[in-house]
């Protein structure tokens, strides 16, 4: 009976040693994702808009994963070092990337990249898309978008506070020339900090796109003149302030953030991330904490995402050849 039976245990075992050889590693990389801390790269200083939105859904998916979810910033460099860090790390779900403007913007302006966003990172979850104020110092006498075109377009001397060559508001600034036709001469400074300085304080500038966060202080305080948001709608963070849309039909830039992973990173992995973001999003004390900033919440499926931010890099693609600007 013994001899009889053996054959079949072997047979047995046989099986399940091939089974196990053939069932995809994704299987064993979810079934217990998450294990261990993850790490998200932010690729900005500490302390700005993007950071800041790093870290706010750092909290929330440590929460939600129950596991440390640290925050690591890679600024400066060519091109953005935080994406070409995460694009060559393990596909294991354990490297994210904030996913931000400058993201879509590089993708044209810096031709020599050693990685293709496009082919090297999934994006994975949307977090908030925000607005770019069209700020003015006080001394402009405009108080709308329309008697500002007529003004830098009578003669008047306007020059461009921009955050740095090729970030959102140097080139929601080259869209705004290019649609309006003006030429409008732009300096750069080192972040949004310096850039708010200069013009608050009646330097060589006189008007500047800033995103919605870093705007709402100072046009709440008095120091400088919104005239207008560059996305569609208008924003609940300033009500009452118009889109640029409004006056220059089409005209449309923002911030949008998310969180990409390097390519090759399991499905259902990607797929888990998505519903912890979303849901995170959904509460509405964590979803209070990008409102109150001027964002908007961008939930929806990985696809969906990703729609939004290739449609960036396109968009922006157009914008960087028309502009003829470089990396520098």
């Amino acid at each position: 009976m013994r001899n009889r039976c053996q054959p079949l245990a072997v047979l047995l075992t046989t099986a399940a040693t091939i089974l196990l050889l053939l069932t995809p590693r994704a299987a064993y990389a979810q079934g217990d994702y998450p294990n261990r801390p993850l790490t998200l790269v932010v690729g900005f200083a500490p302390g700005g808009p993007n950071d800041i939105q790093g870290r706010q859904i750092a909290q929330a998916l440590e929460h939600r994963l129950h596991q440390p979810v640290n925050v690591v910033n890679q600024a400066g460099g060519s091109g953005n070092p935080a994406s070409a860090a995460v694009a060559s790390s393990a596909p294991d779900g354990y490297t994210l990337l904030l996913i931000g403007p400058a993201n879509a913007i590089n993708a044209s302006l810096f031709p020599d990249l050693p990685f293709n966003f496009r082919r090297d990172i999934v994006p994975v979850a949307g977090i908030t898309r925000e607005p770019l104020v069209l700020l003015v110092h006080p001394s402009v006498p405009a108080h709308s978008v329309a008697e500002f075109i007529a003004y830098a377009k009578s003669g008047a001397s306007i020059t461009m506070a921009s955050t740095g060559n090729g970030s959102a508001p140097h080139v929601s600034g080259l869209l705004f020339n290019r649609t309006t036709g003006l030429e409008m001469p732009i300096v750069h400074f080192g972040g949004g900090g310096p850039a708010l300085v200069d013009i608050i304080g009646g330097g060589k500038t006189h008007m500047m796109f800033e995103p919605m966060s870093a705007a709402i202080e100072p046009v709440k305080a008095g120091k400088l003149r919104a005239l207008g948001v560059t996305t569609a709608l208008t924003s609940s963070a300033l009500p009452g302030i118009p889109t640029i849309a409004a006056t220059l039909p089409g005209y449309e830039a923002s911030a949008v953030t998310g969180i990409g992973v390097p390519r090759g990173t399991p499905q259902d992995i990607v797929e888990r991330l998505n519903r912890e973001v979303n849901a995170a999003l959904a509460d509405p004390d964590v979803r209070a904490l990008f409102t109150n900033g001027g964002g908007e919440p961008l939930s929806g499926s990985p696809s969906t995402f990703a729609q939004l931010v290739f449609g960036e890099i396109e968009k922006w693609a157009v914008v960087v050849k028309a502009a003829g600007i470089r990396a520098k």
